[in-house]
C-alpha cells in the first residue's frame, strides 16, 4: 500500500518513525510528512521523511523570529502547508492517509473532506483529552473533539482512550485499539539496577517536555513530606525543555526546603542523551495529572527502568502495582511520598522492580506486529469503499474550483 503518515510538527517523531519503518519492512511505500528541519538535523536524511510543513521558518529572515512571533507565523503558515499537502497527495494518490496530530483542528477540518475523497482517512488519538488539557493556545482546542467524526478510523492505544471516544459518541466500529510499541529500544542500557544505588543516593528522573500536566510541583511537595533522613538519601533530576513558566517551581522548591535534592535541567535533551539519563536513574517519576499513552513510558520500559506513576491511561493498564513499579492517585503528593520512601529504603524492592519491568518489556508487541495490525485496518477501510465514493468529473471540477 501507499501510505501517507502526517505529523505536521513532528510531535511524536520516535513513534512515527518506528511505525513507518515497520510498515516499509512489510513492503509498503510510506511517506512521513512533517515540518521542515535545520539542515544538520539527522532526521533530514531519513528516506521516508518529507519536510513539507512550515518551510519558511527554516530559511530567510523568518527563521530569526522570536519564539512568540514564530508561533504566530507558524499558525498562519499552517494553512499554506495544508494546501501544499493536498496538492502533493493529489499527485501521489496514497491508499491511506493517516494523521498523527492535528495542530489546528479549526483549520485542519476544512481540508479533511478533500483528503477523504482521495483515500480512507485515519487519525491516531494520542490524547483522548486533547493536548492533555494544556494546549499551547485556546485556538488549538477549537473543534479538537468534533473533528474526530470526520475520520473513517480512530486509533487509540489504551482502554481508557477507547472508552472516552465511545463516551463522545464515536461508533465502536470506527475505533481500533492498537498497542504503542517500545521506543529507543536500540539504545537500551544495562537492565540491572544501578550498582551504586546500594551506597549512593537513589536517583529519580522525570524526563520530557515540562508542562503543567506532568506534575513537577507534585514531586516537589512529595519530597517535602519525606523525613529529612530519607530525603537525604535521594536525588531528583527534572530534565526537559519547559513549555511553562518554571519560576514558580523553583520558588516552591526553595520555599519547602527541598531545592538541594533537585537538579533542574531545563533544556531540550537530544535522543543521544536518553540512554545515559536512563542508566543513571534508579526509577522514573510520572506524577501526571492527565495522560493517555506516553512515549517516555515506552522508552522507560525499553530501558528496563522501574517507575512510580499516576494510575492513568497506559500506566494504569501496563504497570502492575508493586511489580514493575508503583501506581498512585493523580495529584496525591502524600501517596507519591510513601511510594518514593519505600523505593529509597528498600534495595531489594528496587531489584525486583527492575526484574518486573524486564518481564513487562518482553510482553510488549513488536513494531512489526503493530504495523501489520495498522495496515490491516487500512486495507479493511479500502476494501469497504464502494466505487461510488470516487468523485465524478463534475465533483472533481467543483473541488478544483474550491
Amino acid at each position: 500500500m501507499k501510505i501517507a503518515l502526517i505529523d505536521p510538527s513532528l510531535f511524536t517523531w520516535p513513534y512515527d518513525r518506528e511505525l513507518a519503518g515497520a510498515m516499509v519492512e512489510l513492503g509498503n511505500d510510506v511517506r512521513l510528512f512533517g515540518k521542515a528541519l535545520p539542515p544538520d538535523d539527522p532526521r533530514c536524511d531519513d528516506p521516508v521523511f518529507r519536510p513539507l510543513f512550515y518551510r519558511s521558518l527554516q530559511a530567510g529572515p523568518l527563521a530569526q523570529l522570536p519564539p512568540a512571533a514564530a508561533r504566530i507565523w507558524k499558525g498562519l503558515s499552517h494553512v499554506g502547508s495544508m494546501r501544499r499537502l493536498a496538492r502533493t497527495l493529489a499527485v501521489w494518490r496514497p491508499d491511506a492517509i493517516h494523521f498523527q496530530w492535528l495542530p489546528l483542528p479549526v483549520v485542519d477540518a476544512r481540508f479533511l473532506a478533500g483528503f477523504r475523497r482521495m483515500a480512507p482517512l485515519v487519525l491516531t488519538v494520542h490524547d483522548s483529552l486533547p493536548f492533555n488539557g494544556t494546549p499551547g493556545s485556546s485556538l488549538q482546542n477549537l473543534g479538537a473533539v468534533d473533528i474526530w467524526r470526520a475520520f473513517d478510523r480512530l486509533i487509540v492505544h489504551t482502554r481508557q482512550g477507547e472508552a472516552r471516544l465511545l463516551e463522545q459518541g464515536i461508533p465502536a466500529a470506527r475505533i481500533a485499539r492498537i498497542p504503542h510499541g517500545l521506543l529507543h529500544s536500540g539504545e537500551q542500557a544495562a537492565p540491572a539496577a544501578r550498582p551504586q544505588a546500594a551506597t549512593g543516593p537513589v536517583e529519580f528522573l522525570l524526563f520530557g517536555k515540562i508542562k503543567h500536566y506532568k506534575g513537577v510541583d507534585v514531586i516537589i511537595r512529595a519530597l517535602a513530606r519525606l523525613p529529612e533522613s530519607v530525603r537525604r538519601q535521594c536525588r531528583v533530576r527534572i530534565a526537559g525543555k519547559p513549555y511553562m513558566d518554571t519560576a514558580p517551581l523553583l520558588a516552591l522548591a526553595r520555599e519547602l526546603g527541598v531545592a538541594d535534592v533537585i537538579q533542574f535541567d531545563f533544556r531540550f535533551v537530544p535522543d543521544a542523551e536518553l540512554a545515559s539519563l536512563m542508566t543513571q536513574a534508579d526509577a522514573l517519576l510520572f506524577p501526571y495529572r492527565e495522560i493517555e499513552a506516553s512515549g517516555v513510558l515506552m522508552a522507560t520500559i525499553a530501558h528496563g527502568r522501574p517507575l512510580i506513576a499516576s494510575r492513568l491511561g497506559a500506566f494504569g493498564e501496563l504497570i502492575q502495582d508493586g511489580d514493575s513499579g508503583f501506581l498512585v492517585p493523580p495529584e496525591d503528593d502524600g501517596a507519591l511520598a510513601v511510594a518514593m520512601e519505600r523505593f529509597i529504603l528498600d534495595a531489594e524492592l528496587r531489584r525486583t522492580a527492575t526484574a518486573g519491568m524486564l518481564r513487562l518489556r518482553d510482553s510488549i508487541p513488536s513494531w512489526k506486529e503493530i504495523a501489520q495490525r495498522t495496515v490491516t485496518s487500512y486495507q479493511a477501510l479500502a476494501d469497504a469503499r464502494q466505487p461510488a465514493w470516487q468523485p465524478t468529473a463534475a465533483a472533481g471540477e467543483r473541488a478544483s474550483v474550491a
